[in-house]
């Protein structure tokens, strides 16, 4: 995950590989972010990031370089984190699905820029694409899906979700945990204030939680007989 603690650091030195490296992520990945690949550049990363371009390309080979290395380092820490959810025995079907949808919508909320980032590679990508994040979520992100489509099962067969598609379940599940983010813009122009807001993602995400519990837990009051 890249540190949001890094701003403002100026690491121009190659005898402070770990702090540099991380202050050129940071700053690549704001330029990403809101420039997409084609307008990005280097220049603006470089000084953003307090390096001269010249240790930019010491740690990155080009700019595809580096953007591979921001994308990779933005999927992987979201799969470590819920990773860590999901391998966990000691929890419940129920327990362990919110506490997934907890630290899922957690780390989008940590930084504006992860979603809109996402978002532009994801339209990059055509049918028949191997664009970078299709290969990261091939990796990584597809054994995670494995592990979510088991959890539904599981919880449906042993009563703690109602009876579901859990494919179909997941896809309504991760849309509902995304779908804000990549909503801002829409979401300034319906309501005031900053939706990004502390406030704001607060209720935002105990609407989450709440929605999808409504949505997938079957009544703790009701008796395997009188479930259809």
């Amino acid at each position: 995950m890249i540190s949001s603690g890094l701003k403002g650091v100026k690491a121009g030195s190659r005898g402070e590989p770990e702090k540099t490296r991380a202050a050129i992520l940071r700053a690549a990945l704001e330029e990403f972010a809101h420039e997409g690949v084609t307008g990005a550049r280097t220049d603006e990363i470089a000084r953003s990031a307090g390096v001269n371009k010249a240790l930019l390309y010491y740690y990155f080979k080009d700019k595809d370089g580096l953007y591979s290395a921001v994308l990779e380092q933005v999927f992987t820490g979201l799969y470590a984190r819920v990773n860590a959810v999901l391998d966990r025995e000691d929890l419940g079907p129920r327990e362990k699905m919110l506490a997934y949808v907890e630290n899922h919508f957690d780390y989008i909320a940590s930084s504006p820029v992860y979603p809109r980032l996402v978002q532009r590679e994801l339209m990059r990508t055509g049918r028949n694409s191997l664009s970078l994040v299709t290969r990261i979520m091939e990796r990584h992100g597809r054994p995670v899906y494995s592990k979510l489509l088991k959890l539904i099962e599981t919880g449906s067969e042993n009563g703690d979700f109602r009876s579901v598609e859990p494919a179909q379940a997941l896809t309504s599940i991760l849309g509902v945990i995304v779908f804000y983010f990549i909503s801002l813009p829409a979401q300034h122009l319906m309501s005031s204030g900053d939706p990004f807001s502390p406030e704001r993602i607060a209720a935002r995400r105990a609407a989450v939680l709440d929605f999808i519990s409504a949505a997938l837990f079957y009544p703790k009051n009701l008796t395997r007989g009188k479930r259809k």
